[in-house]
């Protein structure tokens, strides 16, 4: 019995589109896409053992960087604590669990914010996936996968909002605490017994000019200056130098640090989902561009200058045009209006750096970069509801942009 050629309306015109003659070919290359679209969800004790499993192995990875870190280094994760037996090794761990839980948890809180907001919204959406990684903080973070277009212009604002504000909210109360349980100086003492012997004045005789360009240090927004100044004893305050000793601070300056990273208003991030819902996309979408072209100005500045040797030039020179030609193929409409903008970029920060040497960037926000203009890209998809906020919503996402100013510093390692 001969099989009759299905129907394809409703599929996808490249389903629809005449690419094999035969009806059987056609009806084998729509289950195949039917397939790929429509796979079966996984069971639910594969999933939950996979969400599990990597929570799991990011604690571990970020308790073993946390022990790294308040050594006062960041490198690789430390596997020689596993040499360690009995109160040694608990010292150890302790201390890295002190870093590692709440630094955890305001990510967890983050990612369960945007899931449960998207839950309500009925969007589809996966549970948090950690992200383990074997040096620095021990984590990339944790992504949660949306597995349906979003629909209207408030279902991406409220999403996209929920994270940050439910991570901030408890960022804030985790530097509180941190800066209310300040440990005695001889808590330092006991990692720097050269210290003791200055008293608090120690800063003023241990630290000469190798040290102070060397060491590593978080920058301090304007939040947490102001949580510092309110709460925190002066007496037991760490120096910049020294915070990387004190675990739930480090947790919580990096917590402000990440909820300022999504904030970014730009592409797909969280702060980009805010401002498209603010401005709407036409608005939106001109600005970007612009925000975009000032923060690889910025990051970049002082990398070149006229007075660098031919060496510089000759072998970092193409490097960094090719990377501005990558990440501004996209940006305007033409590949070449966005070669003409890299080399305008380029330009204005050589100018930059001859009219003012002692100003420069910071060259960590080009990877940054290069994942938003290539990968990401920096544009806001429309909605098919495009429907303007209501006044309540508006005002909490002008809220946020200034929860972003406070939290944000354009060098926040030292």
């Amino acid at each position: 019995m001969p099989i009759p050629e299905p129907d394809f309306a409703g599929f996808p015109a490249d389903v629809a589109a005449p690419v094999a003659t035969d009806a059987p070919g056609r009806l084998a290359r729509a289950r195949a896409l039917f397939r790929r679209f429509e796979r079966p969800e996984p069971s639910p004790g594969r999933t939950a053992a996979l969400h599990i499993g990597l929570f799991l192995i990011t604690l571990i990875t970020t308790t073993l960087a946390g022990i790294q870190l308040t050594r006062g280094a960041v490198d690789f994760l430390p596997l020689d604590v596993f040499q360690l037996r009995g109160p040694a090794l608990w010292a150890e761990v302790q201390r890295g669990l002190w870093f590692a839980l709440p630094f955890l948890g305001v990510l967890t809180v983050h990612e369960f914010g945007h899931y449960f907001t998207a839950r309500r919204n009925r969007v589809r959406t996966s549970l948090p996936y950690y992200i383990p990684f074997p040096m620095g903080l021990g984590t990339f973070g944790a992504i949660i996968r949306i597995r349906e277009r979003i629909f209207s212009r408030r279902e991406f604002f409220d999403i996209g909002l929920a994270g940050p504000l439910a991570g901030f909210l408890v960022a804030v109360p985790l530097l509180i605490y941190g800066f209310t349980h300040l440990p005695p100086l001889a808590y330092l003492y006991a990692i720097h017994p050269d210290y003791a012997q200055y008293g608090a004045d120690y800063a003023q005789h241990v630290y000469g000019a190798k040290e102070l360009a060397n060491g590593i240090t978080l920058a301090r927004p304007l939040l947490y200056q102001f949580l510092e100044h309110t709460f925190a004893d002066p007496a037991r305050l760490p120096h910049p130098l020294e915070l990387m000793h004190y675990p739930v601070l480090l947790a919580g300056s990096l917590s402000l640090f990440f909820t300022a990273l999504n904030l970014l208003p730009m592409g797909q991030l969280d702060g980009g989902h805010i401002l498209y819902g603010l401005l709407g996309p036409r608005r939106f979408n001109r600005m970007v561009p612009v925000l975009f072209t000032g923060f690889i100005f910025y990051a970049g500045l002082g990398l070149f200058s006229l007075h660098d040797d031919w060496q510089t030039w000759l072998y970092g020179g193409p490097v960094y045009a090719g990377y501005l030609a990558l990440i501004f193929w996209r940006v305007l409409p033409r590949p070449r209006q966005g070669l003409l903008l890299a080399a305008g970029i380029w330009a204005a920060q050589l100018a930059g750096a001859a009219l003012l040497p002692g100003v420069v960037g910071n060259p960590g926000w080009l990877v940054f970069g290069l994942l938003l203009g290539r990968f990401t890209g920096i544009y806001h998809p429309p909605a098919p509801d495009e429907r303007t906020l209501s006044p309540g919503r508006q005002l909490l996402g002008w809220l946020m942009v200034v929860i972003f100013v406070l939290c944000f510093t354009p060098s926040p390692f030292g």
